[in-house]
């Protein structure tokens, strides 16, 4: 199941290495609150086709949880996304995608201060390298630029995307026992509506471009790939091994997301971006290697926990 997993999650983490380099190639072709709406949409429309039917058979289970299930919609997709899509008129592809680095810092913090997660010094450890890797970039390569708050708005506005995905992440841990196919509905249709009113604040700010043929192409990579297949496989490998463990695989991303910037964007790879992805990876292996081994005593109650 752990190899499963591993998989899910270097499927997901892929798919949003191509989300940020998505963004980046929309500009000029589609807007962000646009494409922000119509991504959701689309992906709600798909989902629905093929989901009704389960929906139904879950719905008893789903009116209890409903709330939750809209807040995943809210936070977890539309937030994070209208911040990044925004995130990269202001800074590069490639700056974006390594700050999600910093998703499962945050993660870690959340899980030690509400939840007591356990924590072993090499995840610690993990995190440290992670956290440097995430400032190195913030800073351009210039860490005591963070002291200066010398932050870009592009960067500013993904510590916002970070702090919205890591709460998504973390109230996964309960979410309602229904299939998969009802899971990613209820957020979906969640999203689609709560961009509307950001659609509706770009049209009155008279920056609503709507997709030309590259755009359309763009919007519909969004909504099938970086939408409902990468937070399919995301849910599943947070259920399998925990949201800690899941969340650090978020780190790919940056990993992905600049290879496919320098190969599609043509985007400088410069020395402090290489250093970044060493620390991210590196961070990440001693952090699943040395993870804390669970006692039948300390196994958390549920598979989310």
């Amino acid at each position: 199941m752990h190899i499963t997993a591993y998989i899910c999650l270097a499927i997901a983490t892929l798919c949003w290495g191509g989300n940020t380099v998505a963004g980046k190639l929309a500009l000029g072709h589609v807007s962000p609150m646009t494409l922000t709406f119509l991504r959701w949409t689309i992906a709600t429309t798909l989902i629905a086709a093929v989901s009704l039917p389960q929906i139904k058979k879950d719905w008893p289970v789903v009116r209890k949880k409903l709330p939750l299930l809209l807040f995943y919609g809210m936070v977890g997709y539309t937030l994070f996304n209208a911040m990044l899509y925004s995130a990269v008129k202001y800074t590069t592809a490639i700056n974006v995608a390594i700050e999600q680095a910093g998703i499962p810092m945050l993660i870690f913090l959340l899980n030690l201060i509400f939840f007591r997660t356990g924590v072993s010094p090499a995840q610690v450890a993990g995190f440290g390298m992670t956290l440097v890797g995430v400032a190195l970039t913030a800073s351009h390569g210039d860490i005591a630029a963070l002291l200066r708050l010398g932050l870009n708005r592009g960067d500013a506005l993904m510590l916002v995307a970070v702090a919205a995905y890591s709460i998504y992440t973390i109230f996964l841990r309960w979410k309602p026992p229904v299939d998969w196919r009802t899971l990613m509905a209820f957020p979906a249709l969640a999203a689609a509506l709560t961009s509307l009113p950001l659609l509706l604040w770009e049209n009155a700010a008279g920056n609503v471009q709507m997709p030309d043929g590259k755009g359309w192409i763009i919007t519909f990579y969004t909504a099938i790939f970086a939408s409902l297949v990468a937070q399919i496989l995301y849910i599943k490998g947070v259920e399998w091994i925990g949201a800690n463990r899941a969340g650090l695989f978020i780190n790919l991303v940056p990993v992905f997301g600049t290879l496919l910037s320098v190969l599609l964007l043509g985007e400088a790879l410069q020395l402090f971006h290489i250093v970044s992805l060493v620390l991210t990876l590196g961070g990440i292996a001693i952090a699943e290697k040395g993870r804390p081994k669970l006692s039948a005593s300390t196994a958390p109650a549920s598979p989310m926990d």
